[in-house]
């Protein structure tokens, strides 16, 4: 009865339903339709192969199907999806569902004989991998032809074609990627993704393991490297010239008051004032030093006043002793003082060792200290008095500067 214009599906079961010996019947190509209504329908008994191809069916045909058909074409139809709780066909064995808008494989809960499905050419993105685990009996699936979606949710489906046996027909040819639109046309054999990139958990677990070894090893640096002290020397240096910069218009800021500023570690301060200032201040061609105990201005911050000091002053003169490589405030005034020799690119440090320094007592901070030591000359403090002489001598002579 194919390519004539049947309209009705239930009258056209009806139509059957007294022809004892009816077996095959094809009625392709029509019109059939079926609305789902609760009049129910009555095919022949004996009806076991039933061909309704290329008709206007939807879901609803599933509620109008020879209880005993045992091969059941519904290919080229408008079927969306298999609804559960349907009448089973117990009896069924083949089933064609090509060309459709299927979305997924359907279930077999209402076909406990199926041995053969297809369900080409339909809407299918990422099909079920658990199809042969509902559907035990069936030896041939075929669901080429289908715009698969090569995403993660494929892969089980992709690994169901290795456990299934080859029952997948048509593999590979007819499985192919249609989205993304950079793996069309790839095979699904081809396309492989990794566990990770799959795995949610897994993926989340690895990226905050290696987050906690990042933070670990930022903060490792951070403190072997001492960088907070250095961004808050920073801050220190920032907010000291802000306040400068918003000085009321008379205030002329720092100007050049002193030779050098005298940097040294409280230990060694008996031979500050009993050497170094006595010998430097007096006599003619004295030197003018800023020593913090003299000329620090109360009422600022200690760190406020060391820049102040570096500023106003033409030399930085430090004493190095492995006591001043312990000090923070020495660490303090040479930060500064480097500061201002980078930005006014002058020749105002000097270095007077007045004891070897170990280089295992320097800390990892002070490498400032260790490429200053490494690559300037600096003055030693001799042991014997016959070379002081000349050691004050060339001490004057580095400082020797006309102050305004």
């Amino acid at each position: 009865l194919q390519k004539n214009k049947f309209e009705s599906l239930r009258k056209a079961s009806f139509m059957t339903s007294l022809m004892k010996s009816l077996k095959y019947l094809d009625m392709s190509n029509n019109l059939l339709r079926h609305d789902g209504a609760d009049v129910q329908c009555q095919w022949a008994e004996s009806l076991s192969e039933l061909d309704l191809s290329s008709n206007q069916l939807a879901d609803a045909v599933f509620e109008c199907l020879p209880v005993n058909v045992r091969k059941l074409s519904l290919q080229n139809n408008q079927i969306s999806r298999v609804p559960r709780g349907m009448a089973e066909l117990k009896s069924l064995e083949e089933l064609n569902l090509a060309s459709n808008r299927l979305a997924d494989l359907p279930g077999c809960s209402g076909f406990r004989s199926l041995q053969s499905l297809n369900i080409e050419m339909n809407s299918i993105l990422t099909p079920s991998a658990d199809f042969f685990q509902s559907c035990p009996r069936v030896r041939e699936l075929q669901a080429g032809h289908n715009p698969f979606k090569c995403s993660c949710e494929l892969q089980a489906f992709i690994g169901l074609e290795r456990r299934s046996g080859g029952k997948l027909f048509g593999w590979p040819a007819a499985y192919v990627c249609e989205y993304p639109e950079g793996l069309r046309g790839t095979e699904l054999k081809d396309f492989h993704l990794s566990q990770l990139a799959c795995n949610t958990t897994l993926l989340l677990v690895t990226a905050l393991l290696l987050t906690l070894v990042l933070v670990a090893a930022v903060a490792f640096l951070c403190i072997y490297l001492d960088v907070p002290w250095y961004v808050r020397m920073t801050w220190q240096w920032t907010q000291t010239k802000r306040r400068a910069w918003h000085n009321p218009p008379g205030d002329q800021g720092p100007f050049l008051q002193f030779h050098a500023f005298i940097s040294y570690s409280e230990r060694d301060s008996l031979w500050v004032k009993n050497e170094l200032i006595p010998n430097l201040e007096k006599g003619e061609g004295c030197v003018q030093l800023c020593q913090h105990e003299r000329n620090f201005i109360p009422g600022k911050s200690i760190v406020e006043n060391i820049i102040n000091c570096i500023e106003k002053s033409y030399k930085s003169i430090f004493v190095l002793s492995p006591n001043f490589v312990q000090s923070e405030w020495c660490h303090y005034e040479l930060y500064f003082a480097h500061h201002k020799l980078f930005s006014e690119t002058s020749n105002s440090l000097i270095l007077i060792l007045l004891e070897p320094i170990p280089p295992y007592l320097i800390p990892a901070r002070y490498h400032k200290l260790k490429a200053l030591m490494a690559k300037r000359t600096y003055l030693e403090w001799p042991k014997e008095r016959s070379k002081r002489a000349l050691f004050w001598a060339n001490l004057r002579a580095a400082i020797s500067v006309n102050l305004p």
